[in-house]
């Protein structure tokens, strides 16, 4: 039996597009879960240098450095204020004094199956005006009482306090808008623009995950590793590629199937 094979436009018009659409959704997503690698390295590499220290009045997110040593001081310039994303993932430290009436608890918040809230509270940084809002640990919910809040202990006076710059609290899935929190109530999602008009207090443009021991004031602080999906690109990929070749592969078996038939 003699191979021949039938060229047709229309299904070798469809098979160009298919393939071409699948290499580039393909590399897209490739590109997609290099910049993820990227940003997984830059965390790694801000995580072990050594922490910031907020304050020494101004604007923390300043470019001035003070001091010698291990631990550099962010000061503030007039005028000049860096991207947030400069100070994500970075180790902090920070002295100052919790605002202590401003509790907040971010709703459905679970930790290793349990049910809870992450607690966040303003930090007045000390020798400044300036706050950050903190993310102090995870607290369970209540099982039998719904509505109860939970207990936590909060350090009187000045206190220093270590963490990571964040710029996100987490976001879940929330109908309509929200109204201005209240000192003590229940949030689903948080947004520092709308912390700091509710409490009236100037907030940095970032969250800070404290770290350290948290059971002598009622917290736990085991903060899940950020998750970039870098697995969930490149499986993306190759099924944009894969779709590519089976097109090309469908148009070639296709084309022989038919002219062979047809020479028959």
């Amino acid at each position: 039996m003699r191979l021949a094979f039938r060229f047709r436009v229309i299904p070798f018009v469809a098979t160009v597009v298919l393939v071409v659409l699948g290499i580039v959704l393909g590399n897209w997503q490739t590109r997609r879960a290099e910049e993820k690698l990227g940003v997984a390295a830059k965390l790694a590499e801000r995580g072990a240098a050594a922490p910031l220290v907020l304050g020494d009045g101004g604007s923390v997110l300043g470019h001035e450095r003070v001091g010698t040593g291990a631990h550099p001081t962010v000061r503030g310039e007039t005028g000049s204020v860096p991207a947030p994303g400069d100070i994500e993932y970075r180790r902090v430290r920070v002295t100052g004094q919790w605002v202590a009436e401003w509790p907040l608890f971010l709703d459905n918040r679970p930790l290793n199956g349990r049910a809870g809230f992450i607690l966040a509270m303003p930090f007045k940084i000390a020798g400044s005006e300036q706050h950050v809002l903190v993310l102090r640990g995870w607290l369970p919910r209540d099982a039998q009482d719904y509505a109860r809040l939970p207990a936590f202990q909060t350090p009187p006076g000045t206190v220093t306090i270590e963490g990571v710059a964040t710029l996100s609290a987490g976001k879940l899935m929330q109908l309509g808008g929200a109204a201005d929190p209240k000192p003590g109530t229940r949030v689903q999602n948080l947004d520092i623009e709308t912390v700091a008009r509710a409490s009236g207090v100037a907030l940095q443009p970032f969250f800070v995950q404290q770290a350290g021991a948290g059971q002598d004031e009622g917290l736990v602080r085991e903060w899940p590793a950020p998750d970039f999906g870098v697995d969930k690109h490149r499986g993306y990929a190759f099924q944009w590629y894969a779709l590519a070749a089976m097109a090309a592969l469908f148009f070639v078996m296709t084309g022989f199937r038919s002219g062979t038939k047809q020479a028959v």
